[in-house]
C-alpha cells in the first residue's frame, strides 16, 4: 500500500536533510560500545569510496585523553569483508602501503589517520559502503577494549 504525504505536510528540504544527517552523525559519534577505552574518542571519521569493486580507505583521528598509553589492534566493519591497519609510505623512492599489526596510541596523545600515512584499508566492500551512506566501524585495543562508530562514506574527493 502506498503511503501519501497529508496535504498540509512539509517534505524536508536539503537544509533540513542535511541537518537530520548531522544529527544522526553527531549521534553516532556519541554512542561507544560497552568496554570502551575511558579517554579515546574518534574525530572526524570517514571512509572514502572510489568505485564500488575497489577497497575502501577509512580517515579519522583517534584522540586519547586519559593518561595510559594504549595499542590500536585490529578493526572491524560488517561494511568490509576485512578491516586492516595500513600505512602509506615511502620505500627506496617508491610509495607503497603495508599492513601494520598494530599502531601506538600515546597518553594524551592522537594519532591522525589520513591520506598518505596511517588508513583504515576495507578489503571487499559491501553494497552499503557507498557515497553518501554510512557504516560502523569497530576499533579494538591491545587491552581487550572495543570502540565502535559510524565513519559517514564520502566519494574520491572527501565529498
Amino acid at each position: 500500500m502506498q503511503q501519501l504525504p497529508l496535504p498540509n505536510a512539509r517534505v524536508p528540504g536539503p537544509v533540513a536533510r542535511i541537518a537530520g544527517r548531522l544529527a544522526l552523525v553527531l549521534a553516532a559519534l556519541a554512542t561507544v560500545a560497552a568496554g570502551a577505552p575511558a579517554g579515546v574518542v574518534v574525530q572526524r571519521p570517514w571512509l572514502r569510496s572510489i568505485i564500488p569493486s575497489r577497497p575502501a580507505a577509512g580517515y579519522f583521528t583517534l584522540r586519547n585523553n586519559s593518561g595510559t598509553a594504549l595499542r590500536l589492534v585490529g578493526a572491524s566493519s560488517p561494511g568490509c569483508a576485512t578491516l586492516m591497519l595500513h600505512r602509506s609510505m615511502n620505500m627506496g623512492g617508491q610509495e607503497t602501503m603495508v599492513m601494520v599489526p598494530s599502531i601506538a596510541l600515546p597518553a594524551h596523545g592522537a594519532v591522525v589517520f589520513a591520506p598518505g600515512g596511517y588508513h583504515l584499508m576495507c578489503m571487499q566492500p559491501a553494497a552499503t559502503v557507498k557515497p553518501g551512506g554510512a557504516v560502523p566501524v569497530t576499533l579494538r585495543f591491545s587491552n581487550g577494549d572495543t570502540l565502535t562508530t559510524t565513519f559517514p562514506v564520502r566519494n574520491a574527493t572527501g565529498r
